[in-house]
């Protein structure tokens, strides 16, 4: 019996033994796993270390270089210091140069933006184009393209002006500039986009009457053509036709301007050929008014009786009436000096 109790009190220690040592045995692998896990998770942000060094070096190069380049932009260094302008006759090199000059003394040569200085640029009278470029590290080289003249205007203030083919007002006619064959009459002053749009419509139909007056050797009887219509083209004579004016409508201006031309030239041989204030072939129809205010067909017959090819429909006579006045002095015989009044719109 002691035996027993012996071999059992031996055996429940070896057991309690036994069992703490198991017990230690699966506590120590947990504590290796957490120093690996630690390890492992330095080794890896000690990996992602030189890219994150990459970024911080890329930024600070960023930096650097952009404080150096405002360094440089703002620096004596490419502050202006020539403007070189090329081409255009007319226009003035020194106004140029003084709007390039105070543009880029703001901001320096090297950050001068060169887009909006050519818009300023091309502002200026006479300047179509301008291409603007740098030359370090203080030169502005400026191209310029002209606007070319080709028509003169007579404004609402009598002065003459050059304008190009878009109708841009350029300026003044000079007295050494080549004299036009004639002026153009009627060019909105507005400066709305819908006058400009119409000025330009007005270039275009005085250009092509200009080119096919010139061609027909009729121009130099010209004095100015009046736009102020598109619809109702009017030409004002030169000479000693400048009372007349004939009135071309909106087709076949060139034409109907021989045309004009002719019926005058054959009225004027008649008796009140020095009194007629316009020749209307506006409507397809050839009619003369005379300042007295009478009206004919120009293909009636004449007065002088020598008949002229009929052209319109209606009567080949067509008789006007007389001036009240110059009938009464007919009756009394006396002699008075009579007011003409030319008849409405005649000198519109």
């Amino acid at each position: 019996m002691r035996d027993q109790g012996v071999v059992q009190k031996v055996g429940n220690r070896s057991g309690m033994s036994g069992s703490r040592r198991s017990t230690s045995a699966v506590q120590r692998p947990s504590k290796r796993s957490q120093k690996g896990e630690f390890a492992e998770r330095l080794r890896s942000l000690v990996g992602y270390l030189p890219n994150i060094l990459k970024a911080a070096v890329a930024v600070g190069v960023g930096v650097i270089l952009f404080l150096g380049y405002r360094a440089a932009a703002s620096a004596s260094f490419f502050q202006v210091g020539q403007v070189e302008v090329q081409g255009g006759s007319r226009i003035s090199s020194d106004d140029v140069q003084a709007l390039v000059r105070r543009e880029v003394g703001k901001t320096g040569v090297w950050r001068v933006d060169l887009s909006e200085l050519s818009e300023k640029v091309e502002r200026l009278p006479w300047v179509r184009s301008a291409v603007i470029s740098r030359v370090l590290p203080d030169g502005i080289r400026v191209r310029l393209a002209e606007r070319v003249p080709v028509v003169v205007v007579r404004n609402a203030a009598g002065r003459f002006r050059w304008v190009d083919e878009e109708a841009v007002p350029l300026g003044e006619m000079e007295p050494a500039d080549q004299m036009p064959p004639f002026f153009l009459r009627g060019l909105s002053e507005d400066e709305s986009e819908t006058a400009r749009s119409e000025n330009v419509e007005r270039v275009r139909i005085f250009l092509v009457l200009q080119r096919e007056s010139e061609a027909a050797g009729v121009s130099e009887r010209i004095s100015e053509v009046n736009l102020i219509d598109v619809k109702d083209v009017r030409v004002q004579l030169a000479g000693n036709d400048s009372q007349i004016e004939l009135r071309l409508g909106s087709q076949e201006t060139g034409k109907r301007l021989q045309e004009g031309l002719r019926v005058l030239d054959q009225q004027r041989q008649m008796p009140r050929g020095q009194f007629i204030s316009y020749v209307d072939l506006s409507y397809g129809k050839r009619v003369v008014g005379f300042i007295s205010g009478a009206h004919v067909s120009a293909g009636s017959e004449a007065e002088s009786g020598a008949s002229a090819r009929q052209t319109v429909p209606g009567p080949s006579n067509v008789t006007s009436k007389e001036d009240p006045k110059k009938k009464a002095e007919k009756t009394t015989g006396r002699k008075e000096q009579t007011r003409v009044n030319p008849t409405p719109g005649a000198e519109r």
